[in-house]
């Protein structure tokens, strides 16, 4: 682990060296505080950062949740001492310099030499981003999406003014190619939203056949890889690795969105949309006189739909892929790790007696019920392990978190399970950290000793 405690001490001392040559100043007077009281109102803070789970710790395998790692946070916290807003070069410049170089890098990674994109605050608004452009690029036209999908398409259709499309998803939570296709014979489908790495289930689109369709019909192709992104660097159908095939078709679409603050390491606040053509930036054109005014370079306002945005989280991601590049060698090592954890976690689940897999892990989610015959059963088994898993003492708790299935999709599943209501719980839970991986066989021996 990166000592962060002797990191940071240089961060500050680097601020403070280069600021010198400024010349020196007092800081005024309305903003000094009284050291009694920060220590008081610290204390606070830490003691109420306490009401939090564990997220870092490998038995928590509840959410997409995780820290940062520690050069990320000692690039964001250094970067923050100068606090650069990457709108306008002169807000950023060497922070506004290192996002272009990282977004060089994801496209490559994604297989795109020519693109047009930026980091953005988050992925949701990388998604609106995307969607806008694909109003913009194909104006009165709708865009579908799968059921799964995460809900945020269906609320930027709504913000943008657009008519949104859901599709319905096969048995195992991809995108169905023949209800696409009805769809899209209407002629009224504009784009197609495929995703890689659902947020529930963490399914893959099939994106080379979905591109076909799309294109066959006059329809552009987006890609949310918020989630599953990253897995690109470990696409080789062997065993720790995933499908090649969706992720290779990435090369071929208009537009992605990846979350660096998932699977990047990175702290929330850092997103990024790309395009492959970089002619749509001719929809960002805007005027504003007293932003752009420093230089003749490409300032990263006039390619966003955002404003200000921290030129911190440029820093943080710049630092990380400096020591953990993106590569097999590199960011890969960690996403196989957490491949193998789900791997494992679905070959106890094979052999186990009281638990069954919803269905195959194609990244690193697990999905998971406790037999029982009917749903009203399963449901109120998975909320009764939910709640003792996390009562356990903090040395043995199991952070987990819950998805609602309805009979229908367990029954396509091969699941002889009771639909005795509309609705259900099973259990849900991600191996995104590498050490999690380590703990799958403890964590999976809890549960059964929990769940009865």
């Amino acid at each position: 682990m990166t000592d962060l405690g002797s990191w940071l001490p240089r961060a500050v001392d680097a601020n403070a060296r280069w600021m010198t040559q400024f010349g020196a100043f007092e800081q005024h007077p309305s903003l000094r505080v009284d050291d009694t009281a920060l220590e008081r109102a610290f204390t606070e803070l830490t003691d109420r950062l306490r009401d939090n789970y564990p997220f870092g710790h490998p038995r928590y395998v509840g959410q997409m949740l995780k820290p940062p790692h520690e050069v990320a946070v000692l690039g964001y916290l250094t970067a923050m001492l100068i606090n650069p807003n990457n709108h306008a070069l002169d807000g950023g410049p060497a922070t506004a310099q290192m996002e272009k170089e990282v977004v060089i890098k994801l496209a490559r990674m994604f297989g795109l030499p020519d693109h047009l994109g930026h980091l953005t605050s988050s992925g949701t608004t990388a998604n609106l981003e995307a969607l806008w452009v694909a109003r913009e690029s194909h104006p009165g036209k709708a865009i579908a999406f799968s059921t799964d999908a995460h809900y945020t398409h269906s609320r930027m259709c709504q913000v943008i003014g657009v008519e949104g499309v859901p599709v319905r998803t096969d048995a195992r939570g991809r995108m169905d190619l023949d209800a696409l296709e009805q769809e899209l014979s209407t002629g009224r489908i504009g784009t197609v939203v495929a995703t890689l790495g659902t947020t529930g289930l963490g399914a893959l689109d099939p994106l080379p056949e979905i591109i076909e369709l799309a294109q066959a019909h006059g329809a552009r192709v987006h890609v949310d890889t918020a989630y599953g992104g990253f897995f690109t660097l470990i696409a080789d159908d062997t065993t720790d690795g995933v499908a090649r095939a969706p992720f290779a078709a990435i090369a071929g679409v208009d537009s992605v969105v990846v979350d660096p603050h998932k699977h990047g390491l990175q702290p929330y606040g850092c997103g990024a949309v790309l395009f492959s053509d970089p002619a749509v930036g001719r929809f960002y054109v805007h005027d504003s006189p007293y932003t752009y005014f420093s230089s003749d370079e490409l300032h990263l306002g006039e390619i966003s739909l955002e404003c200000s945005r921290a030129g911190a989280a440029a820093a943080a991601f710049w630092l990380t892929l400096e020591v953990i590049p993106l590569t097999d060698a590199g960011l890969g090592q960690v996403l196989r790790a957490n491949r193998r954890g789900a791997r494992e976690w679905k070959r106890l689940l094979d052999e186990s007696t009281r638990f069954t897999a919803y269905q195959d892990p194609e990244l690193d989610i697990v999905t998971y019920f406790p037999d029982r015959p009917s749903l009203s059963e399963i449901d109120a088994a998975s909320a009764k392990l939910f709640v003792a898993a996390a009562a356990l003492p903090p040395e043995e708790q199991v952070h987990l978190a819950t998805y609602a299935v309805k009979p229908d999709a367990l029954a396509a599943r091969g699941h002889a399970v009771v639909g005795d209501v509309d609705t259900g719980r099973i259990m849900r839970s991600t191996v995104m950290k590498p050490e999690s991986a380590d703990a799958v066989v403890e964590i999976h021996a809890r549960l059964e000793s929990l769940v009865g």
